[in-house]
């Protein structure tokens, strides 16, 4: 069969979220993929706007006629155009509607899209909601048009973004400006926001791994519109707010694993602080083969330790993956039907003879990612150490990256190690057509008995509901990060109940268990914030304190991490079962105020 016509990717130069020059044949054949796969028939019927509960019509396009003034006409958008299908390539419109939506593809869809071009024009935005105050379902599109690099420090090894600026755009920017000894920490793709990331926790994979801990400075508007900033940048003038955090008295960041801006709605942050990465002097990937599903446990504890001691003393210097064999496969690209056409979940043994076949890296059920850094006689000091280590594992082998070919997913980890920007990771949507993802992500400490407990929470679950999935565990410096990507068609309603519900039973298994979510998708944050429940849900029950306080119209995102404003609670918003729909009965009056 002939392939699908595919339009041309976007680059950066020509839109704030497209990819870089050099990754244009990749992105277009990535592309080709997910596109030549498609079965989905795009809808092209004109929709009515879906007006928010608790706000008249004729208010609610008065306040949109006010922001067309303020914004200009072209930077306000209703939601009334078909739901466009796409991809992560730089050409997705996923502000409107939940591009990979688990529910039907009617909810969770925006009334109006606005794109403000400044922190000024956000306090705008605001001040005009607080005037018809309703639930929050215009969405502010901060990347169009927000999308500056606002300093680049090469001396201090930090830079301040709006929230358009995306890894590519960092990346691209440095090597520009000539600061080849700048590295910037990122993750699996390169397309997403260097802040966005940031404030919902997300990882890299050099030494800087926890992005959250590597931020330096915030700038935000408050529901009420007033502009703060954070740490040192509260000082008038200040020459440190990139290199020093805490600035003075209580630190609204909160500490560096949390903060009040992130994974919140008590703000929307315009502007963030990082820091950079010094180039090492040098780096090396390394990749090891383990055989046998048993051989996580020895990998994370064990009489004689592996990974923990030697990721708390940095010989394993990085945010390292460690993938399933199923993964591995479906990062080729290529879709189940290629492999296996029956039903139910593909076991290990099938996944072993395959991955033979198709990878370059023998017989394995679970591969190490790892890089060292430094000059060359430093690297291979810890090399030899984690060669040691590694190899008291039965059937462990290390495979020498001289054998790979170029196009190998290993290079790619290579280059998201060495800090620069890929696109690989989400060829595993292909595993069906019209592919969707949604994951369990769990933390846990590193340790064998915690690993094959949450190892076997998801593969039980996922078997239960004739489900594959893709887990890699991700090693922190004393936790580690299990990410377990569930593959979905999106046309199929019945796939996707049975990944939702997948979903919600590894949730609450793990809870019981004591592991807990980092980050979910917005259909699960209600039940996994009740699942941190200690002391009667004081956590939560802070959460709304602060929340009623800041923002008593309750107009910045409701209900985002499971925190509600008082005028939705009670209401049935809060989403609890794998049949919710993600509107309730209404909204009150409790807590509104006037500007």
């Amino acid at each position: 069969m002939a392939a699908k016509p595919v339009s041309p990717t976007p680059l950066l130069s020509e839109k704030h979220s497209g990819v870089p020059a050099r990754l244009y044949d990749k992105a277009q054949k990535a592309k080709s993929l997910i596109f030549n796969l498609a079965t989905k028939v795009q809808d092209r019927r004109k929709r009515p706007p879906a007006i928010p509960q608790g706000i008249e019509k004729a208010k609610f396009f008065e306040a949109i006629d006010e922001l067309s003034r303020q914004l200009g006409k072209e930077n306000v958008e209703i939601v009334e155009q078909p739901l466009k299908d796409g991809w992560y390539g730089g050409s997705w419109d996923p502000n409107t509607h939940d591009a990979m939506h688990i529910l039907d593809e009617e909810e969770l869809v925006a009334s109006a899209v606005v794109y403000p071009g400044s922190t000024e024009e956000v306090q705008k935005i605001l001040a005009t909601a607080m005037r018809p105050p309703g639930p929050g379902s215009v969405v502010i599109d901060l990347g169009r048009r927000m999308n500056r690099i606002l300093d680049i420090n090469p001396d201090d090894c930090t830079c301040l973004v709006e929230p358009g600026v995306t890894f590519y755009a960092l990346y691209e920017e440095i090597q520009a400006r000539g600061h080849k000894h700048l590295w910037v920490n990122v993750p699996d793709l390169g397309g997403g926001s260097v802040l966005g990331n940031t404030l919902d926790r997300g990882v890299g994979y050099t030494v800087y791994g926890d992005h959250w801990a590597c931020h330096s400075g915030l700038e935000v508007v408050l529901p009420t519109g007033e502009v703060m900033r954070t740490g040192m940048g509260a000082l008038p003038g200040s020459s440190s707010w990139q290199i020093f955090p805490y600035g003075f008295g209580p630190y609204p960041d909160a500490d560096e694993r949390s903060g009040l801006f992130s994974q919140s709605n008590f703000g929307i942050v315009t502007k963030l602080g990082m820091t950079l990465m010094p180039n090492p002097g040098g780096y090396e990937s390394f990749l090891y083969a383990f055989p046998n599903e048993a051989d996580l446990a020895p990998l994370t504890d064990r009489q004689v330790e592996i990974i923990r001691p030697l990721r708390i003393s940095n010989i394993l210097e990085n945010v390292a993956q460690l993938p399933h064999v199923v993964q591995a496969i479906a990062l080729t690209g290529k879709p189940r039907s290629a492999f296996f056409q029956g039903e139910g979940q593909m076991t290990d043994e099938m996944a072993r003879q395959i991955a033979q076949k198709e990878l370059n890296y023998g017989d394995f059920t679970w591969l190490y990612y790892g890089m060292a850094y430094g000059p060359k006689e430093i690297r291979q000091y810890k090399l030899d150490i984690i060669h040691r280590e590694f190899m008291k594992i039965p059937g462990a082998r290390r495979i020498d990256p001289a054998t790979l070919p170029r196009d190998d997913y290993f290079w790619s980890r290579d280059r998201i190690a060495a800090g620069i920007p890929d696109l690989e990771e989400l060829r595993c949507v292909n595993w069906y057509p019209n592919g969707g993802h949604i994951a369990f992500s769990p933390v846990s400490p590193v340790r064998g008995a915690d690993a094959m407990a949450l190892w076997k929470i998801a593969r039980g679950r996922a078997a239960e509901h004739g489900l594959d999935i893709f887990p890699a565990f991700c090693v922190g410096l004393r936790e580690m990060h299990l990410i377990v990507e569930v593959v979905y068609d999106r046309t199929d309603a019945g796939m996707r109940k049975r990944a939702l519900a997948c979903m919600l039973a590894m949730i609450d298994d793990a809870a019981v268990q004591g592991y807990g979510e980092y980050r979910t998708h917005l259909v699960l944050m209600d039940q996994i914030m009740r699942t941190y429940s200690w002391n009667d849900n004081i956590l939560l029950r802070f959460h709304e304190r602060l929340k009623d306080a800041l923002d008593p119209n309750g107009i910045l995102a409701p209900g985002k991490s499971g925190v509600w404003p008082a005028r939705y609670r009670g209401r049935r918003w809060e989403m609890s079962g794998e049949d919710e729909r993600s509107e309730g009965e209404g909204v009150g009056v409790q807590g509104l105020t006037k500007l």
